[in-house]
C-alpha cells in the first residue's frame, strides 16, 4: 500500500512539476518591427528600397515575404552558406534579433503587384508554374509555393510579383550551382532549359 501510495506521489509530483518547468524555458522575444524599420533603412534601404517594394529588378522585392524565409536567408548569408559577398557583409552585422526584427518590419507590408512582360512566354511560363514538366519530371511550382504564388509560411517563400529578371537570375544561380543553399531547387533548375526559366520566371512576374 505505501509502495502505491508512493507512486502515485510521485506521478502527481511530475504532472504538477510539468507546467511549472515548461513555463521556465526560456522563449524568444516577439520581434520588434519599428527596430526592424530602422534597420532596413540604415542598412538594407539602399538596395531593396525603403519599404522592401519594387527597386531595381537586380534585388528581390521583400514586401510580404514570410518571416521566417527571411530569417533564414539572413542567417545562411551571413554563415556562408548562400555565398554572396555583398549580403555576407551586412548580414554578419546583425544579431539573430536584428534579423527577426527586419525580418517583421518586410513582411508587415502588403506586396504590390507585378506584371508579365514577355506574351510570347507567358503560356509556358504558366504549364510549368501549374502542371512542371511531366517527361522531365520536374514538379509544378505550384505544390510547394502555391497557385497564386503566396508560399507556405516557414518552408517555401512567397514568389507572386517577384521581379521576373531576380527570378531567372536565381534559377540560373541553382541550375549553375553558384546558389546552393537548396538542394531541392537545384535538382529542379538543373533540368529546365533557358528558355523557360525564363518563362517561368516571367509568369511569375503576374501571379496576384
Amino acid at each position: 500500500m505505501n509502495r502505491i501510495a508512493a507512486t502515485l506521489s510521485c506521478l502527481m509530483f511530475a504532472a504538477l512539476a510539468g507546467p511549472v518547468l515548461a513555463a521556465g524555458a526560456p522563449t524568444a522575444a516577439k520581434p520588434d518591427a519599428a527596430k526592424g524599420q530602422t534597420i532596413a533603412t540604415n542598412v538594407c534601404g539602399a538596395c531593396h528600397s525603403a519599404d522592401g517594394s519594387r527597386g531595381a529588378p537586380a534585388n528581390p522585392i521583400l514586401q510580404g515575404q514570410h518571416p521566417e524565409y527571411l530569417v533564414k536567408q539572413l542567417g545562411e548569408f551571413k554563415s556562408g552558406k548562400r555565398d554572396n559577398a555583398i549580403m555576407k557583409g551586412f548580414a554578419s552585422a546583425l544579431s539573430e534579433e536584428d534579423m527577426r526584427n527586419v525580418a517583421a518590419f518586410y513582411a508587415g507590408k502588403t506586396a504590390k503587384p507585378g506584371a508579365a512582360k514577355n506574351k510570347d512566354l507567358v503560356t509556358l511560363g504558366e504549364k510549368i508554374y501549374r502542371g512542371g514538366i511531366a517527361d522531365r519530371s520536374i514538379p509544378a511550382c505550384s505544390g510547394c509555393h502555391s497557385p497564386t504564388g503566396a508560399g507556405i509560411p516557414s518552408q517555401y517563400p512567397r514568389l507572386a510579383g517577384q521581379h521576373a529578371e531576380y527570378t531567372e537570375a536565381q534559377l540560373l544561380a541553382f541550375r549553375g550551382g553558384v546558389r546552393n543553399n537548396n538542394a531541392q531547387m537545384t535538382g529542379v533548375a538543373a533540368k529546365m532549359s533557358d528558355r523557360e526559366i525564363k518563362a517561368v520566371s516571367d509568369y511569375i512576374a503576374g501571379l496576384q
